[in-house]
């Protein structure tokens, strides 16, 4: 089969690998669909010490069931399904407690698993059994089923803040994560959503995220903040962009007792920021982050966008062939385009 490997740092190659045989508790799927995550291109260029070469990665995965290990039940030849990425290991307190994103063995596809960027994809037994793995409806396309990963991690960010319908929210960051984030407060019914981002190029797309106020990247963000809600700042503020400038402005635009969520992480190379601690004493203001979601919402991403509440394939705006894929990554490095999809 053909796949996309990567040997080293800034080093992929597409070839022709053997195919993996399937064992007892194993799917093997044709890849239809593979986006690529941002994540993708941080192992491609700095690494990952859960990916370990020759690698194939590559976490937000649609395809269609073509062999099924024995002792499988869940699946059958034909089946259209889609992956996530964290796979709970099934056995500490986290994974037990249906926080499997916080399991302490840290799974993932596309890391210790063979990930999308091939034409087979092996499913392991363990990722078989307790990983994010749901059934594609008919009416969603397998495109659209691969981005049920990213929509999922959305899902856990509004959980983090136990968001309520009714609550005011802003975007920093209009991504395609940030437009994400801003179309699932929408669904979640916020009483306003606000997106922002200091790149005008990113905000020519703001009309995905459905966003009721766009600040544009000129703007005073906290006196905008401020006006549009009537001096009392947003209840929800979501940090979708890996900056630590706009993690610590957040504290600044959020409202008393409302709760920011540092949804981006920052590089490894970054600085610490130093935050005002009296914002948060003060206003009582929750801080929290989040990364990764969880099998049951994976399955919960996949049921909006059955349910058309979020339309995820106007984010995406090219599509490549696995051959192609050098040029795919460059494209979502550069920023010249929204979700990039592989499709084998």
């Amino acid at each position: 089969m053909k796949a996309a490997i990567i040997s080293g740092l800034n080093s992929l190659d597409v070839k022709t690998v053997p195919v993996p045989q399937t064992e007892p508790g194993s799917v093997m799927i044709k890849v239809h669909s593979c986006a690529i995550c941002g994540s993708d291109i941080r192992i491609f260029r700095t690494g990952n010490h859960r990916v370990k070469y020759p690698a194939i990665i590559g976490h937000e995965i649609s395809g269609e069931v073509i062999e099924i290990g024995e002792g499988v039940s869940r699946f059958k030849i034909g089946d259209k399904i889609a992956l996530g990425a964290d796979v709970p290991c099934g056995q500490c307190s986290w994974c037990l407690n249906g926080m499997g994103n916080c399991c302490d063995e840290n799974y993932a596809v596309g890391y210790q698993f063979q990930g999308g960027f091939a034409e087979k994809c092996l499913i392991k037994p363990m990722v078989v059994q307790y990983g994010p793995i749901c059934h594609i409806p008919d009416r969603v396309s397998m495109e659209q089923a691969s981005l049920a990963e990213p929509l999922a991690c959305c899902i856990n960010g509004f959980e983090r803040v136990e968001f309520k319908a009714g609550k005011s929210v802003l975007v920093i960051g209009a991504g395609p994560i940030g437009l994400l984030l801003s179309q699932t407060a929408r669904a979640f019914g916020s009483s306003i959503t606000m997106l922002y981002d200091n790149d005008p190029q990113r905000l020519k797309n703001s009309h995905i995220g459905r966003p009721d106020y766009v600040i544009e990247s000129s703007a005073d963000l906290i006196k905008e903040v401020q006006e549009i809600t009537a001096g009392k700042g947003v209840d929800v503020v979501f940090v979708a962009c890996a900056s630590g400038q706009a993690q610590k402005l957040s504290l600044k635009l959020v409202a008393k007792r409302g709760s920011v969520n540092f949804f981006g992480g920052l590089a490894k190379t970054a600085d610490d920021i130093a935050i005002s601690s009296n914002d948060i004493h003060y206003k009582e203001i929750y801080v929290t982050g989040s990364h990764g979601s969880t099998p049951v919402q994976h399955e919960q991403a996949m049921t909006l966008i059955a349910a058309s509440r979020i339309d995820v394939g106007q984010l995406i705006t090219h599509r490549y062939s696995l051959d192609d894929i050098a040029e795919a990554f460059e494209i979502v490095e550069k920023r010249n385009g929204l979700k990039v999809v592989i499709n084998p």
